[in-house]
């Protein structure tokens, strides 16, 4: 295989037009089929797609769309909801990004159909529904173990991914790629997976909890009559929880008794103790509270129950690096902040939350290495050989390991 050059920037006369769509040359594609979110990426030589310009384009029903530079051509990173299956694979087959995946000459002359990785549960559940629309035969990848290649090639392989989220504040952290192991990885997606990772190709899921983001999607939905998660976000930040939830101070008879008697057993007076406690404690019903104040509510009890369990999980493994990875955490700065501070809080500040910029992506990219590297693309570590590379990502059949920047 012949390593593209560093600068190569493909040429754009290689895209062709068509009455059927817009082919790319697009080697790469896989998705993660969610419960409910669809995330899709794919690599292209080209720094512009074709499609963008023009109007009605199923692109533009996307949740998402988002490009990321890399050695030769960028990585594009899509996201539908679940619900919209079918424009999801009206995109693809506009954009006819399933024509040159997963197949080669020798099958397209027998007439096999093309194959497209494919991971999460939407891999069983829509694998008829592939070959009815586009012709392609989904190929399952197990939903874990790309979660936490995933997360190895991102910290891996995009500088600036991982960051932390301190009083309000991304900082990017530089990672030592020779000590980056074992780190524990918590995946928020519909619900929440937790694996301990331990090196490439040693991975191990070691616990979860099903509150994670269908859950505050669906209460939020009932609680607030918002469409959609962002706007359950989006509320949240005109919040005020003093208004929903109990706190230490709401206890006590008067300011005196609470500055006397709470930080000897029971927390400070501002300690959050009962998420959506006012319902109780003042006999409110649904229609005393804003939506506002429940938007943040729920938002922060979802955040620090699952920062709570995953700090257990690195005091148990005696692992002191989180990376939460998954679309809850995206533009959620209510989620970030309270992962952050509960995890601080639980570690008594031995373990430290990192999140990944590329967040709900993780497993599709994870599913996009397996394809075996049919097109002499492969991206070498800078500390690192072409034949050294190629045998460190082979443990898992020959993954097309690393796009660098």
């Amino acid at each position: 295989m012949a390593e593209i050059p560093k600068h190569h920037v493909p040429e754009e006369n290689s895209t062709k037009s068509e009455k059927t769509g817009i082919q790319e040359e697009v080697p790469y594609l896989a998705l993660d089929i969610g419960g409910s979110l669809i995330k899709l990426v794919y690599f292209s030589r080209h720094e512009k797609s074709p499609a963008e310009d023009q109007e009605n384009t199923n692109m533009m029903k996307a949740l998402e769309h988002r490009s990321h530079p890399v050695h030769g051509g960028w990585l594009r990173f899509i996201k539908f909801e679940t619900r919209d299956i079918n424009q999801c694979l009206d995109f693809i087959k506009f954009k006819q990004l399933h024509c040159q995946v997963g197949t080669d000459i020798e099958s397209k002359q027998k007439g096999l159909a093309a194959k497209i990785k494919v991971t999460g549960a939407g891999a069983y559940k829509f694998a008829d529904l592939f070959m009815e629309k586009i012709g392609v035969t989904v190929e399952k990848e197990d939903e874990m173990d790309c979660l936490a290649v995933g997360a190895n090639f991102l910290l891996k392989v995009i500088q600036n991914e991982a960051f932390t989220f301190i009083e309000g504040k991304k900082e990017s952290v530089d990672i030592d790629k020779s000590d980056l192991f074992p780190y524990i990885f918590v995946n928020i997606g519909s619900g929440v997976s937790i694996h301990k990772v331990a090196g490439d190709g040693n991975s191990e899921l070691v616990d979860g909890t099903r509150m994670g983001g269908i859950t505050c999607w669906g209460l939020g939905r009932w609680l607030t009559k918002c469409k959609s998660f962002s706007e359950i976000i989006e509320l949240s930040k005109c919040g005020n929880t003093k208004r929903v939830d109990l706190f230490v101070e709401d206890t006590f008879g008067d300011r005196e008794c609470v500055e006397k008697h709470t930080n000897k057993w029971t927390g400070p007076p501002n300690m959050n103790i009962g998420s959506f406690g006012k319902a109780i404690s003042e006999n409110k019903t649904l229609e005393d509270c804003n939506a506002e104040d429940m938007s943040l509510s729920l938002l922060e009890m979802i955040s620090q129950n699952i920062a709570q369990i995953a700090s257990l999980n690195a005091r148990i493994y005696g692992i002191k690096r989180i990376f939460f990875g998954g679309s809850f955490i995206k533009d959620n700065t209510c989620t970030l902040e309270t992962l952050s501070s509960s995890v601080r809080y639980a570690s008594k500040g031995t373990a430290k939350a990192m999140f990944l910029r590329h967040e709900g992506f993780v497993g599709a990219l994870g599913a996009l290495t397996s394809y075996e590297n049919k097109h002499g693309l492969f991206i070498m570590d800078e500390s690192q050989d072409v034949e050294t590379t190629l045998k460190s990502t082979s443990s898992c059949h020959d993954r097309l390991w690393s796009f660098r920047d």
